[in-house]
């Protein structure tokens, strides 16, 4: 019997989800398909039914449903558990429900394929509290960076997510704006340029130095506002690409216990968008 998998979240037109994990199934000859479902907030616990009783084998998780989502499961994943946000979701043999989150380690492996791993102790400033957010920080900590601080609009959710990893700061977006120059390493992880989105970028980079390494997690554009004027201003850029791709082969690993080939996907899916996803 045919399996079938989804990724549900608002927006879901923009998401390239199905077209990669159709591709690695058709590449690794396995007879299953994958479709987008577009959920409201108010509709996640009867979409969650819905994929249960329509036979889904997992699905994934995109904004903004990565927290509240947690409740709805029988299983957490001990690392998605301390992130408090998942992306990916099992159907186990017995019809129950188990969280992951490949977000992190996603992100993780694509900045150290572009930039290297040697910026353990550089100062991060992370921009968002949310469910990437998190994910993100955890595997950033988990994999060794020492020097993590945050930024969001309500300050009281950096906090949150400082305390929860032991980082260093949390910042209002007008106090990171203005101290923008003290990180190296900016990644911004909030919906705002996506094509999608009302916001086109969540802070001015006018503080940004020359030497910084700027990432944005959204893929479609390419090129988002944000980045625009990091690559304006002389920064090195990396946006969601290889995230994007990473994180959906965790997880496609996790349903198949296969690997597909992430290079050849980065490839693909930055001819698709009209661009090499990192600028040295």
């Amino acid at each position: 019997m045919k399996k079938w998998y989804a990724v549900i979240g608002d927006p879901i037109s923009h998401s390239m989800s199905p077209r990669m994990h159709c591709q690695w199934f058709s590449d690794l000859e396995i007879d299953a398909t994958y479709i987008p479902v577009y959920v409201k907030k108010e509709n996640l616990y009867d979409t969650v039914q819905s994929l249960k009783l329509l036979g889904a084998s997992g699905w994934n998780i995109t904004i903004p449903h990565k927290e509240a989502i947690l409740p709805l499961l029988d299983h957490i994943d001990a690392s998605a558990e301390r992130m408090g946000a998942v992306n990916t979701v099992v159907v186990e043999d017995d019809g129950s429900l188990t969280g992951y989150n490949t977000d992190g380690i996603g992100f993780v492996n694509s900045l150290e394929e572009a930039m290297g791993s040697h910026l353990k102790d550089a100062p991060i400033l992370l921009i968002g509290a949310g469910g990437a957010a998190r994910g993100i920080a955890f595997a950033l900590k988990n994999s060794g960076y020492t020097n993590i601080s945050c930024s969001n609009r309500t300050v009281t959710s950096a906090e949150r997510l400082i305390g929860d990893i032991n980082g260093q700061r949390a910042l209002s977006l007008e106090q990171a704006e203005d101290e923008l120059s003290d990180f190296h390493v900016i990644i911004q992880t909030t919906p705002a340029g996506m094509i999608t989105a009302q916001l086109d970028k969540p802070m001015s980079l006018k503080n940004l130095t020359s030497s910084a390494i700027v990432a944005d997690i959204v893929y479609n554009p390419l090129l988002t506002p944000f980045l625009a004027e990091a690559k304006d201003r002389g920064a090195r850029c990396l946006n969601g690409v290889g995230m994007f791709v990473h994180q959906g082969a965790y997880s496609f690993e996790k349903w198949t216990n296969r690997k597909p080939d992430t290079k050849q996907m980065i490839e693909q899916v930055e001819q698709i968008l009209g661009g090499p996803h990192v600028n040295r």
